[in-house]
């Protein structure tokens, strides 16, 4: 399939403010978790600024904004796992265009791979949840490699999974951290323009383009 003049053999999809808006599991599982452990709730605003490197880092940066003791690490990521286990999917919703954009790759005959940031067991869930997981040939957490996004590792190990190489490989996501990888893994990358990118404009992030729309892909090439 051609894109932006190139060929392309696959592409990998980031999930969180990419394919699915979770910003309410979010808010509500840190909410039943924080008050477990009797500390103050947080709101959307702030979900929304911290989500995008991982649940760990979720905690530790949720623990230090509500004066937590940095030593409940533990016992609020236990509860968070619980919590958010048994709500996932019932806040979030698939953004327009998703499954249209999903389909067209599809139908060009791309492989997909599913590549987030967050545990794959919330993942997987989540995408069956929402009807999505059908478009996947592999996902990926961020506990399946030794390093997260933004580091590039994840990226090179899920082209390999798909047999493809980096550079035929398109990168879809939402955010700088997907951007950062993409570009040092070797796979050109579209960035969403709805998503969550830290509270920074995304369209300041270079990308082949950006997107109003998963479902405007074909037509922006």
């Amino acid at each position: 399939m051609q894109l932006f003049g190139r060929e392309f053999d696959a592409a990998i999809v980031d999930l969180d403010g990419t394919m699915v808006d979770t910003q309410g599991d979010f808010v509500v599982a840190l909410g039943l978790c924080l008050t477990e452990l009797g500390l103050p709730v947080v709101d959307a605003a702030f979900v929304e600024l911290t989500v995008g490197k991982g649940s760990e880092h979720l905690i530790r940066s949720t623990l230090a904004h509500v004066g937590g003791d940095p030593a409940l690490y533990d016992a609020a990521w236990a509860a968070y796992q619980r919590h958010y286990l048994a709500i996932n999917g019932r806040h979030s919703r698939v953004y327009d265009g998703v499954i249209d954009g999903l389909t067209q790759l599809r139908g060009a005959g791309l492989r997909l791979a599913c590549l987030t940031n967050k545990p794959g067991d919330f993942a997987r869930p989540l995408l069956a949840a929402k009807g999505i997981d059908g478009f996947f040939d592999c996902v990926f957490g961020g506990d399946a490699f030794a390093r997260k996004k933004p580091d590039p590792l994840p990226l090179i190990e899920t082209c390999k999974a798909l047999g493809t190489q980096p550079a035929r490989t398109l990168m879809i996501g939402d955010s700088s951290n997907d951007a950062m990888a993409a570009r040092a893994a070797g796979c050109p990358v579209v960035l969403v323009s709805y998503g969550y990118n830290h509270g920074e404009p995304i369209r300041a992030v270079p990308a082949e383009t950006h997107l109003d729309t998963l479902s405007d892909l074909l037509r922006a090439a």
